[in-house]
């Protein structure tokens, strides 16, 4: 068996899997850094067995292999999953980079001529990214749990309202598929307290999600500025500027005829981010049907979520389930508390809002996710504060707005 290191010390242990340990000299002046060097990824699995790395330095280029084989084969190993793995080569090239990325190596640096000194920073931040995430998540896993009442709640409510709806279901079906071509339903991936496949009958055109980008740019109705920031590939970055002509203080990034440092682009996306909102709903949206605007003034397009309800993927009563582009704006302890409560069809910022047709702000909409999920926390659950939303869902149904 082996053993996990402890995560809660200053001193890191990197392993470093390569033939040129030399390149590692930029990181000996770091005081609050170990090393094990080896040439090859039998040797470092032996390292690994000894349960005290922190962290991960291998090279592209190894004896009879290739780092990418080697991170596959440790992402398969239960005990190595959590340990950050960096990839480095001795150029920088946009296959390697694009296959490292889609198998989730968690970064990728250039030796040029060695290790650049600022990836201490950078493997600080992954090990306490994963250690904190892990913990969380084992702390979130174990302390919730569906209520019976509720659950049992769920399972005869949508069994029942599937089956004395299944005719309406028939008749807007056929409708669907008379006026535009295409699926009747519409399935995407959603993130609750997990993300799974969310169901909604059709209600726009087949191309909406092309759409959407521009949309969100000109249309959403949470948007401040009227606008997102991009990415501006004409302001030079800060670092490489103080470096010599040819060099660049991260791997370049090539979008295009565009080419961009990784440290630049990374720092404008968070600039970017920090400007776009976290929601995204659309004013007047012009993707939407004849059809399914009728079906969303009913809430008719929400009756497949009761299949969902079914598998348990959402409740009657809980949060919304967010778009994955929405749940991954939300990642401040204040706005990941909503994560608390099941997923829902109808919930306290529905009923609250939306069934007045009237505007809300998206800070007053995290504020009502979060107060809903206060009701999930150190068993103050109540079956009837549900019941009490249900009630009041009811004139909501009918609404204006097809937001």
């Amino acid at each position: 068996m082996y053993s996990y290191p402890d995560r809660m010390k200053s001193t890191l242990h990197l392993l470093y899997i390569g033939s040129n340990p030399d390149s590692l000299e930029p990181l000996h002046k770091f005081a609050n850094l170990i090393f094990s060097q080896v040439s090859n990824p039998v040797q470092g699995f032996e390292v690994l067995k000894m349960g005290t790395t922190d962290a991960i330095l291998c090279e592209y280029s190894l004896p009879g292999s290739d780092g990418l084989q080697f991170h596959h084969w440790l992402r398969n190993e239960q005990f190595f999953t959590d340990i950050p793995f960096i990839l480095l080569s001795d150029q920088f090239r946009e296959e390697l980079f694009s296959s490292a990325r889609a198998q989730g190596v968690d970064d990728y640096y250039v030796m040029n001529p060695g290790i650049p000194g600022n990836i201490v920073k950078r493997i600080r931040f992954l090990h306490d990214y994963r250690n904190q995430k892990n913990a969380w998540s084992g702390q979130d896993v174990e302390s919730f749990q569906m209520p019976l009442s509720k659950r049992l709640f769920d399972i005869v409510t949508a069994s029942s309202l599937l089956l004395l709806l299944s005719p309406l279901l028939l008749l807007v079906i056929l409708a669907i598929r008379m006026e535009s071509r295409g699926r009747v339903y519409y399935t995407s991936k959603r993130v609750g307290r997990k993300t799974f496949d969310f169901y909604k009958l059709r209600s726009m055109r087949t191309d909406a999600d092309k759409m959407l980008a521009e949309l969100a740019v000109n249309s959403n109705q949470y948007n401040e500025t009227g606008a997102s920031a991009g990415i501006n590939y004409s302001i030079p970055c800060p670092r490489c500027n103080r470096l010599p002509t040819g060099q660049f203080c991260s791997p370049l990034l090539f979008r295009d005829d565009q080419q961009i440092c990784d440290h630049w682009y990374q720092e404008q996306m968070k600039s970017g981010a920090s400007k776009k909102p976290a929601f995204v709903k659309i004013m007047k949206d012009p993707r939407i049907t004849r059809v399914g605007r009728f079906i969303r003034n009913t809430s008719i397009d929400e009756l497949p979520q009761l299949i969902n309800v079914l598998k348990g993927d959402m409740s009657i009563v809980g949060n919304r389930p967010l778009p994955v582009y929405e749940a991954e704006q939300l990642t401040l302890d204040a706005h990941s508390k909503r994560f608390l409560a099941p997923a829902g069809i109808t919930g306290l910022w529905q009923v609250e809002l939306r069934g007045r047709g009237g505007n809300m702000s998206e800070e007053e909409r995290k504020r009502l996710d979060n107060e809903y999920a206060d009701h999930f926390q150190k068993g103050r659950y109540s079956f009837w504060y549900d019941m009490r939303l249900i009630l009041r869902t009811i004139p909501a149904l009918f609404q204006k707005s097809t937001v």
